[in-house]
């Protein structure tokens, strides 16, 4: 019996990109038009890739900061629709992925950065990804919506909280495009309920 339901909930792939900055300052990324991925995730994305990394202040009740451990924050995930929520709450049109250091961005998924994690992702070729948990907002991004559109940064993170997006991994390498449609895969497990 599968462990993961293949559901009728589908995402198009509108936005495609690796961070190419990533320090206490700001971040910054570029587009792509594809993404060629390994079990490492985005080789480009020094920040994020490989099969292990650092632990961060996320994980500081379970790992030691620095500790090695698997990387499961491969790749940012952000919907076009939360985006554009985030982007009307601190008074812009539009907010650009590249201020986020967003890896993909995704419409048609309601509720995106409320995925269950360990939820699949699933390219038509085969490419999947496995949803972490959700991605926390953090400031840096908001340093350099700050720097693009002064004024407007500072309420990045409260805008941001709980539409940020989501982490992942990749589970089956390949390439993702622009256009690409990923099916939504979900556990087949009921809630946790203690």
């Amino acid at each position: 019996m599968p462990a993961l339901i293949p559901t009728d909930h589908h995402a198009t792939i509108t936005w495609l990109g690796h961070m190419s900055e990533r320090t206490e300052a700001a971040v910054s990324g570029v587009a792509r038009d594809r993404l060629e991925l390994g079990f490492e995730g985005l080789l480009d994305d020094v920040p994020y890739a490989g099969r292990t990394r650092p632990s961060c202040s996320r994980v500081t009740a379970q790992h030691p900061k620095g500790t090695e451990i698997a990387n499961t924050r491969q790749l940012s995930l952000v919907s076009a629709e939360e985006l554009d929520a985030i982007a009307a709450e601190i008074g812009l049109d539009a907010l650009d992925p590249t201020l986020l250091g967003a890896t993909v961005v995704v419409e048609g998924l309601a509720d995106f950065s409320h995925l269950p994690p360990s939820s699949r992702l699933q390219a038509e070729n085969g490419t999947t990804l496995v949803i972490d948990m959700q991605n926390r907002p953090c400031h840096q991004p908001g340093l350099s919506i700050e720097r693009a559109h002064p004024g407007h940064g500072k309420a990045f993170k409260t805008a941001a909280k709980g539409r940020r997006g989501v982490t992942a991994w990749v589970e089956r390498p390949g390439v993702l495009g622009l256009g690409d449609r990923l099916r939504l895969h979900i556990p087949d497990q009921r809630a946790w309920a203690p």
